[in-house]
Order: structure tokens, then sequence, then C-alpha cells
């Protein structure tokens, strides 16, 4: 986990990007369309767009910002989540990891109440939701595991051990579920219901695995490392396809299925568009000026921003 995670911003805003009809040859399709003020105190970690819902959840210090997705309007905060990291929901149910407590705070998405909070280990960082298995899964850096709760239920059912310090995980909808390891260099893919272990892939190149996206489609995996690299992976053998350069301090990826587009959005105050022109070729298409700090970054399918 890069120091920047955890360093409090001086700047609080958000940055959108438009993503309008591109092709290789052209780069005037992104750019920043709208930087939304919060104001307040405390630094930032993961976001997440609902496209469903049209929510967009913001980690901001010791609460969860929760904002229409369309209008940038507050609807409200989840308070109390000290040290927030991660954010995942359902149509019913959220879960929030909270570094400072080491739990999983799981509230109600129409009240913002809290309705349980878990114990789950050392540093929970990353949480995702997997629809295919109704599992959500969360990451715990320090603890080297993952604890995996029932998605309807929000109780904790099961763990797994996972060799290393897991950072960002995405599913393939299909019930394999694959997770950076940042100390071992590597991704590791196991099973959504069994939690076996089906691979364990080394990035070679690509040091300190943050962000991590997903191609569902051409089964391509994208993790963006510490040391400037992208690493395209697939995701059915764990072979590298490709490496692309990108900016300074990455800690976030996205992927854009329509356009084809992987984005890797970096501490330096960049966001790293690369394009995927066929399964097996790749390449950098546009560096888009954030700010400085901007490292996570979230995608809604239905605007593309």
């Amino acid at each position: 986990m890069p120091t920047l995670k955890n360093a409090c911003l001086a700047a609080f805003c958000l940055l959108f990007v438009s993503k309008t009809a591109v092709n290789a040859q052209s780069t005037e399709g992104v750019h920043l369309i709208k930087k939304t003020i919060l104001g307040g105190e405390g630094g930032w970690d993961y976001l997440l767009a609902d496209a469903a819902s049209r929510r967009l959840y913001v980690s901001h210090g010791n609460q969860v910002e929760v904002l229409n997705a369309d209008t940038h309007e507050k609807i409200g905060v989840v308070a109390d989540t000290k040290g927030v990291h991660g954010i995942a929901v359902t149509d019913k149910i959220g879960f929030i990891t909270c570094g400072r407590t080491n739990t999983v705070l799981v509230f109600d998405v129409k009240t913002l109440q809290k309705i349980s909070e878990t114990a789950v280990g050392n540093k929970p960082d990353a949480v995702m939701l997997d629809k295919f298995s109704n599992r959500v899964f969360c990451f715990n850096n320090g603890a080297g595991n993952v604890i995996v709760f029932d998605a309807t239920s929000g109780k904790a059912v099961d763990s797994l051990a996972l060799g290393g310090a897991p950072e960002a995980g995405v599913t393939d909808g299909k019930g394999q579920i694959f997770v950076n390891i940042e100390d071992k260099n590597e991704v590791v893919a196991f099973d959504a219901k069994s939690l076996k272990i089906n691979g364990r892939w080394s990035l070679l190149l690509g040091k300190e695995p943050t962000g991590l996206a997903i191609d569902v489609k051409n089964s391509r995996l994208f993790s963006v490392c510490q040391n400037n690299l992208m690493m395209i992976l697939d995701a059915k053998t764990g072979t590298i396809i490709s490496q692309q350069t990108i900016g300074g301090h990455p800690d976030g990826a996205a992927f854009d299925a329509e356009n084809q587009l992987a984005y890797s959005s970096n501490g330096d105050g960049t966001l790293t568009v690369v394009k995927e022109n066929t399964p097996t070729d790749f390449k950098v298409m546009a560096s888009v000026p954030t700010q400085s700090g901007a490292r996570t970054i979230t995608y809604d399918e239905k605007t593309h921003h």
C-alpha cells in the first residue's frame, strides 16, 4: 500500500472525465468536465459509482459522502467509518472497510444508517461485490487474507489466506475473483464459492500493484504498478500480454468495455488512458491532467464518466 494512500490531501474535490466516441487516433473525447468541491477535513481513498441507483459513494476521512451521480448534490453521509478505505453496495445494504478499527461496517443504503460492524483483521482495504456468488469480499492488506460476507445477510461466512498483502480485486462475473498481491508482485485468482486458489501469477517487471481492472469479454486484466507500469494479463492463463507506461503513484484502475479503454488514476495528477485495439494490441492514447493526489477512480457505466 503506497504511502500516498493514507496522506491527508490539501485539496478536497472530485474530478470527472467525460468519454465521447474516441479511437486510437483521437484524444479529443477524453477531458475534464466538472470539479465538485466537498469541503471538510480528511484524506480520500476509494470511491464507487453505483450506476443503477445513480449514487456516488466517496470515502472521506472518517465518513463516506453520498452524492447524486448526475448532479453531484450531496444526499447524505455514512458516519463513523474511521479510516475508511473501500465501499461496496447491493440494492439494500452496503459494506465499508474501516482501517482504524479493523472492521467492516454494514449500512442500510436507503437510510445510510449502520446495521452492524464486524471485526475482520489487520488493515482492511479494498472491498468488492460479486453478484455471481452473492458474496462480498473484503481484502485485508495487513492480515494477508480475504474475509467473505454474504451479500444478503451482511454476515461474515468464510475467509481465505492469500499468501501476501492484497490490494484491489475484480470479478469476471462467472465465479472467478482476481486480486493484486502488493508485496509479492502477483495477481491471485480464486473461485468465488469454493475459495480454491486457481492461479498465482507473477507480474514480472510490474512492482507493488495497486489498482486492478478487467475486460470480461476478452479476458484481460489491467494491473497498475508503482513503478509506472500497467501490466496486462490474460485472465485465463496469467500470461503477460503487454506492458504500458503510466503516470506516477498509480492507485486505481478502471475499464470501459464499450469503448475498450483502460484507465489508470495516478497521484502525480494524471489519468493514463490505454486503448485496447485488439486483445493483443494496446497503446497509451492519452495522459489527461487531473490534480495532484487524485489517485483513485470509479467508472459510471451509464454516462461513461
